[in-house]
């Protein structure tokens, strides 16, 4: 009788939202969409990487549906990419897809160690200038990314192209009932094939598989000269994926105003990529403009949307090709014209935003937009901007330390006061704030209102008190804070300051 009382009385767990009417409508709606924008994506991402059509749509799926069960971030959208597919290309065009898929599998084991290993935690380091170049870098790439599409077509392609941007502007202001780019993208279809209209498609892009993904292993020699082939490779997938991954997670949280795991978003991706693999896909991460999509304009929130993004490409590009080849690609290139201007940060650009800003974080944004044009890698963008911020934070706080002095009544001592953080940037200037020649034999540094951060800092200190010390006169340094005490006392002395 107990058991059965402990049985009701054990508190249900919680209903997942999903479940409720409308936000599995939102999420289903969302996933169609979003398999629809997927679809030439992959086509051209596999002719980048030198692979069939097939390898980069099989990538999405797998990707798309391993992530939604593993990932640490809600709604995000994870397939084959432009990045990753930069990494692979020489490989492929090489060696062949065997070894591309060998590197695949070896990256996403990679990024789980780096999981392990707490690189999420770095994100903490990105600032947010950094975030806002990256954005508005992405926004753009996004838009030129379309502009190819656009470029000696027929002229039809640009009233219905205008039509698809009408639909998506002024349909949200009367219903959000259904996402604005699946009424674009349906309404587009239904005109062109309706009129016979000769125009891009999606079938133009390239073959659609017409079979499911097999199970299976890389049929490349399984020896210390394959690893040492595929490593380099493996890592730049690892780390170029981690990297957009955990920067559109970030974005996403910002968006939704909701937190996320991104340990295990890292792990998840490498998962996501082992299995990707296994399958025969070649590798992807997060895809801003397809989650931009999903999250901004569909208004999905939970991993149902990012599941059935995985499930209905599957299913459009086997059992409905025929269908999907017939939807125009004006269509989709207009909802993606809507991503990037919408993702784009116009008020990061305002002249009112840009005149109260200091300049130094002007600069990081700027040197992060150039770099990622200038490279097509949002990763190595990411990384020129949070090297220039470093910079530019360096040269700030290195003139924030501030040094007074004052004799002591009976002028016998001189007591320093040394103001501000002393790291290897400000602690260079620190050594020619002292009157060596003139002060008296007895001199006291008061250290209450600095902190020591590294060995620069203990090695300037040894250097001041070194050159009293040849000229007769001694050195006292006092309140030091408990981590400045720790690390002065570990290294003073023992530097090698001679001068």
């Amino acid at each position: 009788m107990s058991s059965v009382s402990s049985l009701v009385s054990r508190p249900r767990l919680p209903r997942p939202s999903w479940l409720s009417p409308r936000v599995f409508r939102t999420e289903v709606l969302a996933g169609l969409v979003v398999a629809l924008a997927l679809i030439p994506e992959a086509i051209s991402f596999s002719i980048l990487a030198g692979v069939d059509p097939r390898v980069g749509l099989f990538a999405s799926f797998t990707m798309a549906v391993t992530i939604a069960i593993c990932g640490g971030r809600p709604a995000m959208i994870s397939a084959a990419t432009g990045a990753v597919a930069l990494v692979v290309a020489p490989l492929a065009k090489e060696h062949g897809l065997d070894h591309l898929i060998a590197a695949v599998i070896l990256g996403g084991a990679i990024q789980i160690l780096l999981a392990v290993l707490g690189v999420a935690k770095l994100m903490r380091f990105i600032p947010r200038s950094v975030m806002v170049g990256f954005v508005n870098a992405l926004a753009i790439l996004i838009f030129v990314a379309q502009v190819p599409h656009l470029i000696g077509v027929p002229w039809l392609v640009y009233p219905l192209a205008a039509v698809a941007l009408a639909i998506m502007v002024g349909l949200p202001r009367l219903t959000r009932a259904v996402p604005a780019p699946l009424v674009a993208i349906v309404v587009l279809t239904v005109v062109t094939v309706a009129t016979h209209a000769t125009v891009p498609t999606v079938g133009d892009e390239g073959a659609l598989p017409d079979s499911l993904p097999t199970l299976g292993l890389p049929q490349v020699p399984w020896t210390m000269d394959t690893l040492t082939l595929i490593a380099p490779y493996a890592l730049g997938i690892a780390l170029v994926g981690l990297m957009e991954s955990l920067m559109t997670a970030k974005l996403v949280d910002d968006i939704t105003d909701t937190p996320s795991s991104k340990t295990r978003e890292s792990w998840g991706q490498g998962v996501a990529n082992i299995v990707t693999g296994f399958f025969g896909g070649m590798g992807g991460c997060a895809m801003i403009g397809q989650t931009m999509i999903n999250v901004k304009a569909s208004g999905a929130r939970t991993r149902l949307s990012t599941f059935l993004a995985g499930v209905f490409l599957l299913i459009l590009v086997v059992a409905l090709g025929d269908v999907v080849a017939v939807i125009p690609m004006a269509a989709l290139v207009a909802v993606m014209v809507i991503v990037a201007v919408s993702t784009f940060d116009w008020h990061s650009v305002a002249p009112a935003t840009l005149r109260r800003m200091p300049y130094g974080e002007t600069i990081v944004m700027v040197t992060t937009v150039v770099t990622t044009l200038a490279t097509h890698n949002l990763a190595v963008g990411v990384v020129a901007g949070v090297l220039t911020a470093m910079v530019v934070f360096a040269r700030r706080v290195a003139h924030l330390v501030e040094v007074t002095s004052v004799l002591d009544p009976e002028g016998t001592t001189r007591i320093y006061s040394v103001h501000g953080e002393l790291f290897f940037a400000s602690s260079n200037d620190l050594v020619g704030q002292f009157d060596y020649a003139n002060d008296p034999d007895s001199v006291v540094i008061d250290m209450t209102h600095a902190h020591v951060w590294d060995a620069s800092s203990v090695a300037a200190l040894d250097a001041v008190t070194t050159r009293y010390a040849a000229r007769g006169k001694t050195v006292e340094i006092v309140e030091l804070n408990r981590p400045s005490a720790d690390i002065h006392g570990t290294l003073a002395g023992r530097l090698g300051v001679g001068h």
